[in-house]
């Protein structure tokens, strides 16, 4: 492999165009591929990021020799059999969270790493967010110690719609794919595993067919807790906030943005390269190819976390 990283990306839609663009900002990388399931649409979008082969087909670009890693941001329920795909046709990849919606489909995932000795990681972008960052080296440095964090992710989504506003094709989950941003990020920040995890979950949506609200608590082996509400019912304001409640400080996180417990907005412009979580995940992942190791947030580090999914689905039902 020369030192350009040559990279296929699966699912052109609304979080794909976002790693293209962040891709664009990283030396020595090259999109070669865009597999998309319309034709029409990942030759446009091949040609607007200037790869030079496009199609619907992802077997078919991980034949090419021009391809050394393969982005997934594809539907959730083909995250485990592409992301073990790749593998084995001797691809570095980067899958979009979740790694899977099952937890023997993640272990499946962790497996082939190990057999193809490639790098795998899961985008679990809130460990890469400067914001979060921040609140990580104060952990690491002995500065601040959590207590709780209390967690609300909200969207208005009670059609089965992308962040674009455009029809999908598959449909999404608060489980599987909004909790465990948390769940991972708790673990990651307290460096310790859930010892206890509860959930609960409204109604299930009669056409959708699934729950659009839910609350999940947990406790880790260190004693911090967290709670988390999901919900897809919420008219505004959107996103997801985190407040980090601690023993010298208390910080609100807002995607890459940080406040203290005051409302002061804190300057983590300097915490890394970018401010752009995405790109910065972006840039773990070929810094990890080109150094041939394990990048932060590989998939066997993220299992953890679906270990804790896969305890509250079961306690769902």
């Amino acid at each position: 492999m020369s030192n350009t990283v040559r990279i296929a990306l699966a699912g052109p839609g609304a979080f794909g165009i976002k790693h293209l663009d962040a891709l664009k900002n990283i030396e020595g990388v090259q999109v070669t591929s865009i597999i998309g399931r319309e034709l029409p649409k990942a030759q446009e979008v091949a040609q607007k990021y200037g790869a030079k082969h496009a199609t619907t087909e992802l077997s078919e670009a991980l034949a090419r020799d021009d391809v050394d890693a393969v982005i997934l941001c594809t539907p959730t329920q083909l995250h485990a059999q592409q992301s073990i795909a790749a593998l084995r046709a001797g691809k570095h990849v980067q899958v979009e969270i979740p790694l899977c919606d099952s937890l023997d489909e993640g272990r499946a995932v962790v497996q082939a790493q190990q057999q193809a000795g490639r790098v795998a990681m899961c985008g679990h972008t809130r460990r890469f967010n400067p914001s979060h960052q921040f609140v990580h080296k104060r952990i690491e440095a002995g500065a601040f110690r959590i207590h709780q964090m209390d967690v609300q992710t909200y969207f208005f989504r009670r059609t089965n719609m992308n962040a674009l506003g455009q029809p999908r094709s598959w449909t999404d989950h608060l489980l599987w794919h909004h909790a465990a941003h948390t769940v991972d990020l708790f673990q990651y920040q307290t460096g310790s595993r859930v010892v206890q995890a509860n959930a609960l979950q409204g109604p299930i949506h009669p056409d959708l067919g699934i729950a659009m609200d839910m609350s999940i608590q947990l406790k880790a082996e260190n004693g911090a807790i967290c709670t988390l509400s999901l919900s897809f019912n919420n008219e505004g304001p959107l996103g997801t906030f985190f407040r980090y409640i601690g023993d010298t400080a208390t910080y609100i996180a807002r995607y890459d943005d940080l406040f203290d417990g005051k409302e002061e907005k804190i300057d983590v412009s300097r915490v890394d390269v970018s401010m752009n979580g995405i790109e910065l995940q972006d840039r773990e992942f070929i810094a990890a190819i080109r150094e041939k190791r394990e990048p932060n947030a590989s998939v066997a580090q993220v299992l953890p976390c679906y270990e804790v999914l896969d305890r509250l689905e079961r306690q769902l039902k």
